[in-house]
């Protein structure tokens, strides 16, 4: 009686062990309410961290551009969220999931109202979050992906026109690549894998981000001569701020990816994401002092977001010594990317494209060859990071294009030259500073 009692026990502690362990899918059906209301709860948490890093990506931007252009950096961003929830609302998550784009679908089933069904506040929708939670963690990194290029545009385009691509870019774009993997689309039925987002939102972003600046130009000044001109920023301080803002926040980019609150993931995410910024740092540190002969805190900061992007795709599939060699490389990668882009006269005034296309193609790449899952294969892996940046180039190329010959997509040279504060706001992010600082 009593060992038949003893192994009863252990069975049943075998069980919560399993149902506390593993992934959340894995018991769709049988996770308790307490359980599901702290898978819930996280995911929410995850989503302000998530939220967060806007601020962070405002600070950055500011910091690393001059300060004649600081209030049309801070309006951007403000917009860009706003945008990218109302639109993912109305169409996005309309679009990304379930990746089926028949027209019976189309309108179906989701976005248009967001009615979350009879079951949809439920475990039964998904154990680990409600209808509602899902819309709003997804559609914060729809966002994220426009806020990406507005850094890399920064201080010569249009608000308008930035506007309408940023509306165009997320309402559509974003969605339909993220169908592909997410939405369980041909990508994913391929194997592919992007955990949290190195490819389906940094590589999203970086790719338009590229065309933008292709289009568009480089700044008055930047290159004199067949030489780079530095253009350097106003406020390090600020950029520091944003850079540590958006470390905070990748906890909930990478952390909430987990998709509940499963204690040995959500963990191991933590630390792979962390050990990967840090050894982004070191890296960055060593090429740009390797190279430059100085060691850059602007290359070192975004070294620290290379190694973040990097690690971004495969946080839950590394091992800990593999996420710092991921880092490690991310760190070297963006310091050689951003000097080749300046040779090439790409002019990124904030590194955008280095951090993340760059390092997101990396990280995406790395975990074809770190992970341990031996179903993450190193061909399905490039094949996915070319097609999005085929879809992805030319769907943001043509927008820019078109937007260039129709509404106009660059100030002209007076008004960069005055700043687009002046220009495109009629105020000043410091009262009585810029008018004389042109």
């Amino acid at each position: 009686m009593t060992n038949t009692l003893s192994r009863r026990v252990g069975r049943y502690a075998l069980l919560l062990l399993g149902l506390v362990l593993l992934p959340s899918a894995a018991f769709a059906q049988e996770v308790s309410q307490e359980m599901f209301t702290v898978n819930n709860t996280w995911m929410l948490v995850a989503t302000f961290l998530v939220f967060i890093m806007h601020l962070g990506f405002a600070a950055l931007e500011s910091g690393l551009t001059r300060a004649k252009n600081t209030v049309n950096i801070l309006f951007k961003n403000t917009a860009i969220i706003a945008i990218g929830l109302l639109t993912y609302a109305i169409v996005g998550f309309n679009l990304m999931y379930p990746g089926d784009f028949s027209l019976g679908e189309f309108f179906g089933f989701a976005g248009f109202g967001l009615d979350p069904g009879a079951e949809g506040n439920t475990s039964a929708y998904n154990p680990g979050y409600t209808y509602y939670t899902d819309f709003i963690f997804q559609g914060m990194f729809a966002a994220t992906a426009a806020t990406i290029v507005s850094g890399a545009v920064a201080e010569r385009i249009k608000l308008g026109s930035f506007l309408v691509f940023t509306t165009l870019y997320v309402a559509v774009i974003y969605p339909i690549a993220g169908s592909w993997k997410w939405g369980a689309g041909w990508l994913d039925q391929m194997g592919f894998y992007d955990f949290a987002g190195s490819t389906l939102v940094h590589s999203v972003g970086g790719w338009a981000a590229l065309a933008g600046v292709i289009v568009l130009g480089p700044r008055l000044g930047k290159y004199v001569d067949g030489k780079v001109r530095p253009v350097a920023g106003h406020s390090m301080p600020l950029a520091t701020i944003g850079v540590f803002l958006l470390w905070l926040g990748w906890y909930g980019f990478n952390g909430g990816s987990v998709l509940s609150a499963d204690p040995a993931l959500v963990s191991l995410v933590f630390v792979t994401t962390s050990l990967a910024a840090a050894a982004g740092v070191i890296g960055a540190m060593a090429a740009s002092w390797g190279l430059q002969h100085k060691p850059d805190l602007s290359m070192v900061l975004n070294g620290s977001l290379a190694g973040l992007v990097g690690i971004t795709a495969g946080a839950d599939t590394v091992g800990v010594a593999s996420a710092v060699v991921i880092g490690l490389v991310a760190g070297v990668i963006v310091v050689g990317s951003v000097l080749l882009l300046d040779r090439a006269k790409l002019d990124d005034p904030v590194g955008a494209i280095s951090v993340h296309l760059v390092c997101g193609m990396w990280g995406t790449l790395a975990v074809g060859i770190f992970s341990t899952n031996p179903e993450h294969a190193f061909l399905t892996q490039l094949i996915g990071v070319l097609a999005y940046g085929v879809f992805c180039f030319i769907a943001a190329f043509v927008i820019f294009f078109a937007l260039k010959a129709s509404l106009g997509l660059r100030v002209d040279a007076e008004e960069e030259r005055l700043g687009l504060d002046v220009g495109e706001h009629g105020m000043e992010a410091y009262g009585g500073f810029q008018i004389t600082q042109a």
